[in-house]
């Protein structure tokens, strides 16, 4: 395997490969020549400034350059013959990513997705008890980091959430209501977003890159039970009705309290390793470029309705007092 990007996230690719028993990391490549060499010689890889003099050279590549360069390195390596890795999200428009996943298909080549938070522990868990979710809370938000600021908050941080809330459902998106503002970027650095599902489901999703703390939780609400996922510390709690207890107190229902703790385990190594298998075994990917392409399409969604609330809003006299004034 290679990997091609080895900046701040990049890095951590090429340790995780080196150091997998099933993958060999024979090559990393970065236009920052320099960084190359350092990483190479951490793990007695070679080092090119250009991924090119890899294609043919490789069985498998992770990739994890900005998101505007996805397409075109993916394309070449896929089209070479090689089984690609690529960060989320897939690419940054979705015309690219039906080119990617289109190439795949007909190069009969693996192609998956980095959405990191499918391979956590707590996840997997999350999974076992969530039938059909009625509404969903969830909250994503971190300090500002400069690094990610070549796409918006909807792609940076909530694609995330996204990907992980279409992963549990099996219905259609049927509207979506967004509200968001740059604050320390050109693009959205703060969203919230209110998405309705063909089947009555409701998902609320907050996400920020601009605070000063850090938070991954995610409540689901079903018929008869709740479950809180809190992504950052690892642990899930399930709460549902039981029958035969006593209740905790007057006029509550009995229940039944479950408590879990995934702590344990590297999300990024096993997201390789189940890469690594699918290569070995042709089998299909966890995240597949067809699941990254739902995620980027979810988004897309949101950033349009973002696009048509900050339209509204910008109206001379206000948009809110505008509609107010044509109401009265």
């Amino acid at each position: 395997m290679a990997v091609v990007g080895v900046g701040y996230f990049g890095k951590f690719h090429a340790e995780k490969v080196a150091n997998l028993a099933q993958t060999e990391l024979v090559a990393v490549a970065d236009n920052d020549f320099k960084l190359a060499k350092k990483i190479a010689k951490k793990h007695g890889a070679r080092a090119v400034a250009d991924y090119r003099e890899l294609l043919g050279e490789v069985d498998a590549v992770c990739i994890a350059v900005p998101t505007r360069y996805h397409c075109d390195i993916a394309s070449e390596f896929l089209e070479s013959g090689v089984d690609v890795l690529v960060e989320k999200p897939i690419t940054p428009d979705l015309e690219s990513a039906a080119k990617l996943v289109r190439i795949a298909r007909e190069k009969g080549r693996i192609l998956q997705v980095g959405h990191l938070e499918r391979f956590s522990g707590v996840v997997e868990a999350l999974k076992k008890y969530v039938v059909r979710p009625l509404y969903i809370d969830s909250v994503r938000i971190s300090p500002f980091k400069a690094r990610s600021t070549d796409v918006n908050v909807i792609l940076d941080v909530m694609i995330h959430d996204l990907d992980l809330i279409l992963s549990l459902k099996d219905s259609a998106i049927v509207s979506v209501d967004a509200a968001g503002a740059p604050v320390f970027s050109d693009s959205e650095d703060i969203a919230s977003v209110r998405i309705k599902f063909d089947d009555g489901c409701i998902a609320n999703i907050v996400a920020s890159r601009i605070s000063l703390k850090s938070e991954r939780t995610m409540r689901i609400f079903e018929h008869d039970k709740y479950v809180a996922v809190d992504l950052e510390k690892r642990s899930i709690r399930v709460v549902w009705q039981a029958e035969g207890n006593k209740p905790i107190m007057p006029g509550l229902p009995p229940i039944d309290i479950r408590n879990e703790d995934y702590s344990e385990g590297d999300a990024l190594e096993r997201e390789i390793e189940a890469f690594a298998e699918a290569v070995r075994n042709r089998t299909a990917p966890v995240v597949s470029g067809e699941a990254g392409m739902a995620a980027l399409e979810a988004a897309v969604r949101v950033n349009e309705s973002l696009r048509a609330h900050a339209e509204f809003t910008s109206r001379p006299g206000g948009g809110a007092l505008e509609a107010s004034k044509k109401l009265a």
